[in-house]
């Protein structure tokens, strides 16, 4: 795990990390020489032209060049495999076997050069000969690209889904539908803000299929804290919508990563009132634009009967989550659908008094709805006890995850984890060295160990009661081969209290992969295999 050591400073490369790369290079080495060596035993009688020695003395130098470097490639490759993550040891003789292979470079570029020379003054000697000396020379060449890029690299510096309520904007705005017709076609439409040219509108338009006279605002207005979003009347469901737009650009990314929580100011008596800053932020300039700005009076005043139905995915989730709580007390019978939202968003009281009106959506093993700084700090403490207790190599780790990512299986068919007696490893610094951390350094203390420190984040919970889309087992796990199976259920929050690692816990995150897995379940009825819910009142889905 440690960098090596090499030329007075260390490096970002562990000398464990050169296993596949430098079985690679030995790979070509062993070509190389066997062509050389089946170059010169077909051709050595004919070496006995002008010049026959020096291409003779060429050859012969150059397998025993090459044997010498695929011996020393050999024993890097053997000794990389030696010890664990955290136990460089068995590896110490690492940085030797680099100064030799390095060492090596120079003669092997010598000879080469003097081999193409000795070709370029026309020596006279078998056609086939010479061909195959300059095919070696160019094949060589061709070879010390990728062995350089090897040895090179421990001397780097640098260590929206349209739902299926269709109005709902996630977190990719499907520009790609209307870009080609948006600029031939003249949009005057005052309600748009924020799009130059109404491409984006355009592409609403084609997606949504909904008319000009159903838009009630759009505004792209993209801004830190500040998020498109759109006002629309569905009139099948006979209901005024907001949904806010997920993670698109920097500025979104920016409000994401606000992750300090702040006090909500609520006409309510709930205790501990608290959300994440940024998202909370992003709602209020919601709240702001569509009750000031007089947006939602101008909905209702069209539509009086309708009612309010607040839809975002990712950071547009939380956002339309906060805002259907700001807005609980002017509509009481506002509802809101929060598609893969972020956990970290609402204190217990919000995430108990949300369960009344807001329901989310979270597909498979989406990372997103998982994710919070206390989540995070728990993923940080058990890849560190993961990597403290590992007891095999890391080319191995790496081998049986190809295999189980292609091939699938079970990850405990090979468990990485030292016995029950050796659990007090876990107290110990993982970078050993004496030169980093160590029991002996007096600023040391087992405090500082980062698997006991304390967290400096509230706990925060995602919003509403929670629908969990859970993938079939022997459902494909590749989606062209065969369409993967889902059945929805309740969850509870604490299912999510964990961020899991897997294949699929970003891709389950993408729009269009929880669009395709609701089309599978509303396709499949009986995929609901519990629809009450866990305590408090039943809360319709639209």
């Amino acid at each position: 795990m440690p960098g090596m050591v090499l030329f007075g400073r260390r490096w970002s490369l562990a000398s464990d990390d050169l296993v596949f790369p430098g079985s690679f290079e030995l790979f070509l080495r062993v070509l190389s020489w066997i062509a050389s060596l089946t170059l010169y035993l077909v051709h050595r009688r004919q070496l006995d032209c002008p010049g026959g020695v020096l291409l003779s003395t060429y050859l012969i130098v150059l397998l025993v060049l090459l044997a010498v470097i695929i011996c020393t490639v050999l024993a890097m490759v053997c000794v990389s495999m030696r010890g664990t993550i955290c136990n460089p040891g068995p590896r110490k003789s690492m940085a030797k076997l680099l100064y030799v292979r390095l060492a090596l470079f120079l003669p092997e570029m010598v000879w080469a050069s003097l081999g193409a020379f000795w070709v370029a003054k026309g020596i006279q000697c078998d056609k086939t000969v010479v061909i195959g000396i300059i095919t070696t020379v160019i094949v060589r060449t061709q070879t010390w690209c990728p062995v350089i890029l090897q040895q090179a690299s421990p001397f780097s510096t640098s260590n929206r889904t349209i739902s299926t309520t269709a109005w709902s904007l996630g977190r990719s705005s499907p520009t790609f539908q209307g870009s080609l017709s948006c600029r031939s076609t003249e949009i005057e439409y005052d309600a748009v803000e924020g799009d130059q040219h109404h491409c984006h509108f355009a592409s609403i338009l084609k997606t949504t299929g909904l008319q000009y006279r159903d838009f009630i605002h759009i505004s792209f207005h993209d801004k830190v804290y500040e998020l498109p979003f759109i006002v629309v009347l569905d009139h099948r469901k006979e209901a005024v919508v907001v949904a806010v737009r997920g993670t698109m650009s920097l500025q979104d990314v920016l409000t994401d990563l606000s992750a300090e929580s702040e006090n909500l100011e609520l006409d309510t008596e709930l205790q501990d009132c608290v959300a994440h800053k940024g998202i909370a932020q992003a709602a209020r300039y919601i709240y702001r634009r569509l009750v000031n700005d007089g947006i939602l009076s101008q909905a209702f005043s069209v539509a009086p009967e309708y009612r309010l139905v607040l839809v975002g995915h990712s950071l547009g989730a939380g956002a339309a989550a906060l805002l259907a709580i700001m807005l609980r007390g002017t509509y009481p019978q506002v509802r809101a659908y929060a598609f893969s939202p972020p956990r970290g968003l609402l204190s217990k009281s919000l995430y108990e008094h949300s369960k009344d009106f807001i329901v989310s959506l979270i597909l498979g093993m989406d990372v997103i709805p998982r994710l919070s700084v206390t989540n995070m700090e728990d993923l940080k403490r058990r890849i560190l006890r993961v990597i403290a207790n590992c007891n095999k190599p890391k080319y191995k780790i790496l081998l049986h995850g190809c295999w189980y990512g292609l091939f699938g299986g079970s990850p405990d068919n090979s468990p990485t984890e030292l016995d029950e007696g050796n659990q007090r490893a876990l107290t110990q610094p993982l970078l050993g060295e004496q030169s980093l951390l160590t029991r002996g350094s007096p600023g040391y203390s087992s405090s500082d160990s980062p698997l006991d420190s304390p967290t400096k984040y509230p706990h925060l919970y995602p919003p509403g009661r929670i629908i969990h889309l859970e993938e079939e087992s022997g459902s494909g796990r590749f989606g062209c081969c065969s369409a993967a199976h889902y059945r929805a259920r309740w969850a509870h929050e604490a299912d999510f209290g964990k961020i899991l690692i897997g294949p699929k816990m970003l891709t389950d995150h993408l729009p269009n992969i929880l669009n395709q897995a609701l089309d599978r379940v509303v396709a499949d009825r009986t995929a609901c295999v519990s629809c009450p819910g866990q305590g408090g009142s039943h809360t319709a889905v639209v």
